[in-house]
């Protein structure tokens, strides 16, 4: 017998939040620059792989942060996965955003000039956006890799991860 599904919503925000926040992930910071060049990015835990041919990723990020609008009018973005050291990155980028580049080194990406964070992170992804899909109060941001770069430091720091409010490290 199928159970029918309620029309009414059965969870709440807070309750939602604490299940999502219980389930761990790594932590990357997506960054994108304007037309003028200003730099722009935010915190992101909700990050996966989409498909091997081509390679592509998703990344979810809020309608009302700063860096939607750029990362869509620009049509492209970078991804950069922290490693353990990188906590201080992840934390400024997912504060307010006239901080996020002022105490964050970075360079230019390779393939796109676009920031990369490569003292805080163990690897970065340039991405061209292939799609965007409105889903609430966030953007699902499906990105065509173009080009990865393993940093020096991936040999030498695990993975930064985050979830039950606290940040950690892989297991040695």
């Amino acid at each position: 017998m199928v159970t029918p599904v309620q029309d009414e919503l059965a969870v709440t925000r807070d309750a939602f939040r604490a299940l999502m926040g219980s389930h761990p992930s790594g932590v990357a910071v997506i960054t994108t620059a304007d037309a003028q060049g200003t730099p722009y990015g935010f915190t992101c835990t909700a990050l996966c792989s989409v498909s091997l041919d081509p390679p592509q990723l998703l990344v979810c990020a809020g309608n009302n942060g700063s860096t939607l609008p750029v990362l869509a009018a620009r049509g492209a973005f970078t991804v950069n996965l922290l490693h353990s050291s990188g906590r201080r990155a992840a934390e400024a980028f997912a504060g307010p955003a006239a901080e996020r580049f002022s105490t964050i080194g970075w360079q230019p990406a390779p393939a796109t000039g676009l920031p990369a964070l490569t003292q805080d992170a163990h690897a970065t992804a340039e991405c061209r956006v292939t799609r965007l899909t409105p889903a609430g109060d966030h953007t699902i941001v499906i990105g065509e890799v173009l080009h990865t770069q393993t940093h020096t430091r991936a040999t030498e720091e695990a993975p930064l991860l985050y979830g039950m409010r606290r940040y950690a490290t892989w297991p040695t």
